[in-house]
């Protein structure tokens, strides 16, 4: 069954081109004009990925965002223009997943969107766990625990933790975990990764301020702490 992706954007003549494109790269594409119509249609189609406009009419995309992710963790890739760097880090601690700067190349667009997909399709043991100090992931199921309790991340947060506590006590630089996440051939900040960072430790440390899960490591990056 082909993936279902949202576009939202009230640009007309974007919104074709890049249906046309997801189409031919076999995807099933709906279409809204702005957050607040994104809203009903998501609740409604229920998509796969939602590829989201920053700047429209009657509900923003930052707007959309804060009601989407109390609902549903759907990956989310932004779209948006080159000097809207703070609108880009709004919308990665909102819980967006990936960006494409305006005005961007179909085929790397399309090339984000099956990556984005394939991160959370990949084949695994039914009995894939990781289990380090308190918290446990599911990595078939895409659940988390910490000490016990129910945590909802995003794909982007999940893939990281994973990567993370796959190898305790092992530290990764931030280019490092920015390849994992999006791939050599695609261009990203290093922020990105400190943003995803911030967001994972609000959800899952005791006190964020003081971590006692994903440690920095000066000068490097970040690692999970060993037990």
């Amino acid at each position: 069954m082909s993936k279902t992706v949202l576009v939202v954007d009230d640009e007309a003549r974007l919104v074709n081109l890049v249906k046309a494109y997801l189409e031919q790269g076999g995807f099933r594409v709906v279409t809204a004009r702005n957050g607040r119509e994104a809203l009903f249609i998501a609740r409604q189609e229920k998509p796969d990925l939602i590829l989201l406009d920053i700047m429209m009419p009657e509900m923003d995309g930052h707007e959309f965002m804060r009601v989407h992710r109390q609902e549903r963790q759907t990956p989310i890739i932004l779209l948006t223009a080159k000097v809207e760097e703070d609108d880009r880090i709004i919308g990665l601690e909102l819980g967006a997943d990936d960006y494409v700067t305006k005005p961007f190349s179909p085929r790397e667009l399309l090339a984000r969107v099956r990556a984005v997909l394939r991160r959370g399709s990949q084949p695994v043991e039914s009995s894939a766990r990781l289990r380090v100090a308190g918290i446990s992931l599911d990595l078939e199921r895409f659940l988390v625990e910490v000490e016990g309790e129910r945590i909802d991340l995003t794909r982007s947060e999940f893939d990281l933790l994973a990567i993370l506590m796959g190898s305790p006590g092992r530290a990764f630089s931030r280019l490092d975990l920015l390849d994992r996440l999006q791939g050599t051939s695609f261009e990203g900040s290093e922020r990105t990764v400190d943003v995803h960072i911030k967001n994972l430790r609000a959800k899952i440390e005791p006190n964020p301020r003081q971590p006692r899960y994903v440690e920095t490591v000066y000068g490097v990056g970040y690692r999970f702490a060993p037990e």
